[in-house]
């Protein structure tokens, strides 16, 4: 699907007059945020590149970010409003600590062996203040959705890519969807299959008992992935914290 059918797909569906949207935030500057993220290539990984230097200049992640930090989560309705809803302000948080921080060479250069960045502050949502960890690992996790771990891009070039478009609860399941599918079919980053064994992401092994609830890693993938062939599974492809920029 082209840049220019999502994004105009995404504005259509937000004039749409449903109830339910009355209560969704407004995600127009993160859709204008994400029009800066373009497909490339880096140490030999395809990915999608996101260009700090342009959003820093546009002012637009701090926009997206006003735009979160300010939307009261008690409106939140059901477990895809809030799925939806903390995936794109992980994806928004991660953006703004580099844009805090810039220039870095990878966002982990932010913290330190004492106090990794994962725990720094990363952001004030609804009056709270929160890190990357508050909201992968005390929200979203606790949620049972494993495809999360497809859907949250930790501004690094191993991570799975971030979507041209919002999450948005109407679409979310299809999303998820889209993006494990996309992350299995990188050989670089996702899934490689090899004589002997098939080599998937660390995501796997560091997050092997969130897919307990999908019948555990292998069988996970090969829902995706059926056509695999009858080989064990190995998480160990390596993982390159690298910024997801050109130059950095």
């Amino acid at each position: 699907m082209s840049r220019f059918v999502v994004i105009f797909s995404f504005a259509f569906l937000m004039i749409l007059p449903f109830n339910n949207w009355a209560k969704s935030p407004d995600w127009s500057a993160y859709l204008k945020v994400l029009q800066h993220v373009k497909p490339g290539a880096k140490h030999g990984i395809p990915l999608e590149f996101v260009n700090y230097m342009q959003l820093k200049e546009s002012g637009l992640l701090e926009t997206a970010y006003h735009q979160i930090s300010n939307f009261p989560i008690t409106d939140l309705e059901g477990r895809e409003e809030k799925l939806a809803f903390y995936i794109n302000v992980y994806n928004i948080l991660a953006m703004k600590m580099v844009l805090d921080h810039w220039p870095v060479k990878t966002i982990k250069d932010i913290g330190s062996i004492f106090q990794p960045v994962w725990g720094k502050t990363a952001g004030i949502i609804s009056g709270k203040k929160v890190s990357l960890d508050d909201i992968e690992n005390n929200i979203l996790r606790l949620m049972g959705e494993p495809r999360i771990h497809f859907a949250i891009v930790c501004a690094s070039v191993s991570c799975p890519d971030l979507r041209a478009e919002p999450y948005i609860a109407e679409h979310l399941n299809s999303q998820l969807d889209a993006q494990v599918r996309s992350f299995l079919q990188n050989e670089k980053k996702g899934l490689r299959v090899e004589e002997k064994e098939i080599h998937v992401s660390k995501i796997f092994a560091w997050f092997e008992q969130d897919f307990d609830k999908a019948g555990g890693i292998k069988t996970f993938i090969r829902h995706y992935r059926p056509e695999l062939p009858d080989l064990e599974f190995e998480a160990d492809i390596d993982y390159d914290w690298s910024l997801n920029s050109t130059g950095q």
